[in-house]
C-alpha cells in the first residue's frame, strides 16, 4: 500500500492562499487536518488528475477533500456567466482609457467614455474595479506662481467681461494669461491663449524670456492663423505688462479687438485660464522640474495640441472633446 506521510500543498488559484494539509498514513485514523476546501480552490490541470508530488488522482482528492469529483468537473467545464464576462469587459475597458489618458481620468471621465463606447456601467462600479486594480488619478495638488508683472505705469483697459465666460459663438471671447514653467536649466514661460466658446487653446507660445514679443504676441499671432478673428471680439487678460504693452495694444486696435483687464489683484476675473493651467500642472505632475528646456517645451506641446485639444474630454462640453463638440454645433445648425 502507498505510504501517503507527507505535505501537500493546494494552491487557491484565486488569490494565491497556500493551504498545506497533513494526510497520514492510511493505516492511521488521523485523516485531515484542515477543513476541506472548495471546489474552486483545486487547481485544474488535465481531466482525471489532480498535480500533487504523487500525481493523485483527482478522484481520490475529492475523496479526501469530501467532495465529489463529478462537481469538480462541472466547475472545471463551466462556462463564464454573463455577468463575469460583462465584468471582465468592463474592467479591460477601464485600464485602456486610464493607460491611454496617462493616468489623468478618474472614475466619472473613465465612466463617461466607457458610455460614450455604448457600455453600461456606474461610476461607482468603475471606481471599484479602479480601487482593485490599484488605479488612481493624477492626485492635484496646489501651485502657484505670480507670473503677473502688474506694478507698470501703463494704461490698462476696463474689467468689460466681469465674468461672464460663457460664449454663444466662436472668436467671441478670447482670454488668455501667462504661467512659469521649472527645468534644470531655468524657467520656460507659457502664454496661452483660450476661445471661451470651445474652451480650446488657440494659440501658445513659450519662451525663455518676459517680453511682450516672446509671449502674448506670439500667441497671438498663432491665434489669428488657428482661429478668424471677427469684428469686436472680447480679449481678456490680467494686467501683466506684456498685455499693457504698446506692441501688443496696437495688434488689438488693427483687428478693432475689445481689450478686457481683470481687476487688481483678482484672479477670478480670469478663473478660467487659471483653471487651465492647474489642469495642465496637474495632469502632467505638479512641482515637475524638467531635465531641459527642450523637453519641456516637448511635453507641453504633446500636452496642448495632441492631448488636450484633441483627445481630452471636457465637462463644460458634455464630457466631448473640442472636436466632437465642434461636430454636435454643425449637426444642431443643419
Amino acid at each position: 500500500m502507498i505510504d501517503l506521510q507527507c505535505f501537500i500543498s493546494c494552491y487557491q488559484v484565486r488569490n494565491n492562499t497556500t493551504y498545506q494539509i497533513f494526510m497520514p498514513s492510511v493505516s492511521t485514523h488521523n485523516y485531515h487536518q484542515l477543513k476541506p476546501p472548495k471546489i474552486s480552490q483545486l487547481i485544474p490541470f488535465q481531466p482525471g488528475q489532480f498535480f500533487d508530488p504523487f500525481h493523485l488522482f483527482v478522484e481520490k482528492m475529492c475523496r479526501v477533500f469530501k467532495m465529489s469529483h463529478s462537481g469538480y468537473y462541472t466547475w472545471l467545464t463551466r462556462r463564464p456567466s454573463q455577468l463575469a464576462i460583462n465584468n471582465e469587459l468592463i474592467s479591460k475597458k477601464v485600464e485602456e482609457i486610464y493607460h491611454s489618458s496617462k493616468g489623468r481620468y478618474g472614475s466619472p471621465k473613465i465612466t463617461k467614455k466607457l458610455v460614450s463606447m455604448g457600455i453600461d456601467a456606474s461610476r461607482l462600479r468603475v471606481a471599484r474595479i479602479m480601487k482593485k486594480k490599484g488605479l488612481r488619478s493624477v492626485i492635484t495638488g496646489k501651485f502657484k506662481v505670480c507670473t503677473t508683472e502688474s506694478n507698470h505705469g501703463l494704461e490698462v483697459a476696463n474689467n468689460v467681461l466681469e465674468r461672464e465666460f460663457d460664449a454663444k459663438g466662436p472668436s467671441e471671447k478670447w482670454v488668455s494669461d501667462i504661467t512659469y514653467i521649472r527645468t534644470q536649466e531655468g524657467w520656460l514661460y507659457l502664454t496661452a491663449i483660450m476661445d471661451l466658446f470651445d474652451r480650446r487653446i488657440v494659440g501658445w507660445s513659450m519662451s525663455t524670456g518676459m517680453t511682450a514679443r516672446e509671449t502674448v504676441v506670439a500667441a497671438w499671432k498663432m491665434a489669428i492663423r488657428n482661429r478668424s478673428v471677427v469684428r469686436n471680439i472680447l480679449f481678456h487678460s490680467d494686467r501683466g505688462v506684456q498685455y499693457a504693452s504698446q506692441e501688443f495694444r496696437e495688434l488689438l486696435k488693427d483687428k478693432l479687438v475689445q481689450q478686457s483687464v481683470s481687476r487688481k489683484g483678482n484672479c477670478w476675473d480670469n478663473a478660467v485660464m487659471e483653471n487651465f493651467f492647474k489642469i495642465l500642472k496637474s495632469e502632467t505632475g505638479y512641482n515637475t522640474v524638467y531635465s531641459s528646456i527642450e523637453i519641456a517645451k516637448r511635453e507641453l506641446f504633446e500636452f496642448i495640441e495632441i492631448w488636450y485639444n484633441r483627445q481630452r474630454i471636457h465637462s463644460i462640453l458634455g464630457f466631448l472633446t473640442h472636436e466632437e463638440f465642434g461636430k454636435s454645433i454643425l449637426k444642431q445648425a443643419a
